[in-house]
């Protein structure tokens, strides 16, 4: 009689079910079983904050559809994969290839056997070791049951003041969905800026967005949790100041899940993670991972990361449930990072290496810039991008970029990711045909502007100055001509105020005899995004100035204070 498969999958949000059906659709005789410790499955988690905000209303939609809900139902009758929900693997024992179980309801443990196991188990939120992180209205944003809480404070409206500690995707998005339902936030992060996977100004420019919907505090954390008879009352910060407050929501990041694994023996590699290869086999042949449990390898840098971010899991579900069927045939090359999320009305996203990140990686070889513009026409009521790209500066490669703003920062982001991925130059991207129409893009598209102003200062066009060097440099005293080059409409309405002059473009050839006579001295030009400033650095530049710089993206990138 034919032996058919025996396929385990531990875990069953994204990765482990993913794994499950690929592995179904390459074997229909198999044996396939999922483990699930909690009750729902298939959760669409990266949707929580929107359930909870109030994009949508059915919380079937975060489980496939109000229609077709992914329980153990449908899994057996659409799939014939045989699930168990509330049961969790205690233990696997890799001799005998089997797994402990237990019923988490009844109590009931029993034994299954495989040949071939999935460990999906995903991974835990960290919390912060201080007094009182047990009392009610604290919480996370990890799980279904965590949605429902938050979609309940939402719905009944009772809460007024909440504190989210941990300025990262999750945080902000919960920021989002509290101040939806009408709650007054206070966003605390221990680092001195949101999100980590951007370079500094980029963040500085998030927060000033968000500074505008929340109270956000950086560089401070939460010394514990204040409570009056079991419920929480406020939060004290390191730094002695009190916050009152009815809710608290703990975003800090998360740690990969990898307990089951470590106490069977599997490796783990540097990040917690556990250990896998390209095929996403782990050191035992017979036992694969995926998801956020896992460590997965940067296809830049080359260096070990934890990265969960869902699309991931899915990608890599899909290899292992191939492999397990098929023997390793299909391959997960790793990760550039790339992520996105809504912060209010921008989308701030990226991909590949920041240029922070590829400093601490040992990559010094950069060139970096900054540039503002439309993803549209006006007349196509483009909105704003701001994109910074991060080069080799040797050879051009582009290593990673950043993009923020009310615009499509989607497609600029998925545009960056693919050129990353297929190892492009910055001399490819200037060349890219991408698809026009005024609907759509600018005739020039906001990515390839973006790699013609890296191949003007590769080439030497001109030089720039970032918003942080200028800000030092102005800090420092340095002897510098600053030259606005807007009009006086414009000035009048915004400026910076650090001793600038105001030279419109179009009469800077006019007035050249009052800039220094001495062609060495130092010129900073700007403009609103600094396309007039890279105009009249080229004037000066043929009229014998030696050291012009344009402030990168202008007065639009500008993150710090300014006069008006």
């Amino acid at each position: 009689m034919e032996q058919h498969k025996k396929i385990i999958v531990v875990g069953g949000s994204a990765a482990g079910p993913k794994a499950a059906a690929r592995a179904r659709r390459m074997d229909e005789q198999a044996e396939i079983t999922l483990f699930q410790q909690s009750p729902d499955m298939s959760m669409a988690s990266c949707g929580y904050p929107y359930y909870v905000g109030g994009f949508f209303q059915d919380r079937n939609e975060l489980l496939g559809s109000p229609g077709s809900v992914r329980d153990t139902a449908y899994f057996w009758n659409a799939k014939k994969i045989r699930t168990h929900v509330r049961t969790q693997v205690l233990s696997i024992d890799r001799k005998r290839r089997q797994v402990e179980y237990l019923h988490l309801d009844t109590g009931e443990r029993g034994t299954a056997p495989y040949d071939k196991l999935v460990i999906a188990t995903g991974a835990v939120p960290r919390k912060p070791p201080v007094p009182g992180v047990d009392l009610a209205g604290v919480t996370t944003l990890q799980s279904m049951q965590d949605a429902d809480f938050l979609r309940k404070v939402r719905d009944e409206g009772k809460i007024r003041k909440a504190v989210v500690i941990g300025g990262g995707l999750i945080g902000i998005e919960t920021c989002e969905a509290l101040h939806l339902a009408g709650i007054q936030i206070t966003l605390i992060e221990l680092l001195p800026q949101l999100l980590t996977f951007l370079d500094n100004q980029m963040a500085r420019l998030v927060e000033q967005y968000v500074q505008t919907k929340a109270n956000v505090i950086l560089g401070n954390g939460v010394a514990a949790f204040l409570g009056d008879k079991g419920h929480l009352t406020g939060v004290r910060l390191q730094n002695g100041a009190e916050i009152p407050c009815e809710l608290a929501v703990i975003a800090i990041g998360v740690a990969p899940n990898a307990h089951l694994a470590k106490e069977s023996g599997l490796a783990l590699g540097p990040t917690g993670g556990i250990l896998v290869n390209e095929f996403m086999q782990t050191s035992d042949p017979d036992i694969y991972a995926v998801g956020d449990c896992v460590e997965s390898h940067h296809l830049v840098s080359g260096l070990p990361v934890h990265a969960p971010l869902g699309d991931l899991a899915n990608l890599q579900g899909r290899v292992a449930g191939e492999n397990v069927i098929k023997g390793n045939v299909a391959r997960f090359p790793g990760t550039l990072q790339t992520g996105i999320c809504k912060v209010f009305d921008y989308g701030v996203g990226s991909t590949g290496l920041s240029q922070q990140a590829a400093l601490r990686a040992g990559i010094t070889d950069l060139e970096t810039v900054v540039n503002v513009g439309p993803d549209k026409p006006g007349f196509m009521k483009g909105r704003r991008l701001i994109t910074k790209l991060v080069v080799e500066k040797s050879s051009g490669r582009i290593l990673g970029a950043q993009v923020l703003g009310p615009g499509d920062v989607g497609k600029q982001v998925a545009i960056w990711a693919i050129a990353i991925k297929g190892k492009l130059t910055v001399d490819d991207m200037a060349g890219a045909d991408l698809p026009y129409a005024p609907p759509f893009s600018l005739a020039i598209d906001h990515s390839i502007a973006t790699a013609h102003i890296m191949q003007n200062k590769l080439r030497g066009y001109f030089r720039g100055i970032s918003a942080g060097e200028f800000r030092e440099a102005l800090k420092s005293h340095k002897p510098m001509v600053l030259l606005d080059v807007r009009n006086p409409e414009e000035y009048e309405q915004m400026r910076l105020g650090v001793g600038e002059r105001l030279i419109p473009l179009g009469q800077l050839r006019a007035r050249m005899d009052e800039l220094p006579q001495e062609k060495n001295v130092s010129i900073v030009l700007w403009c609103q995004v600094s396309l007039r400033g890279y105009e009249a650095a080229r004037i000066l530049l043929a009229s014998g100035y030696t050291n012009v710089l344009v402030l990168e993206g202008g007065l639009a990138a500008w993150p710090f204070a300014r006069e008006k």
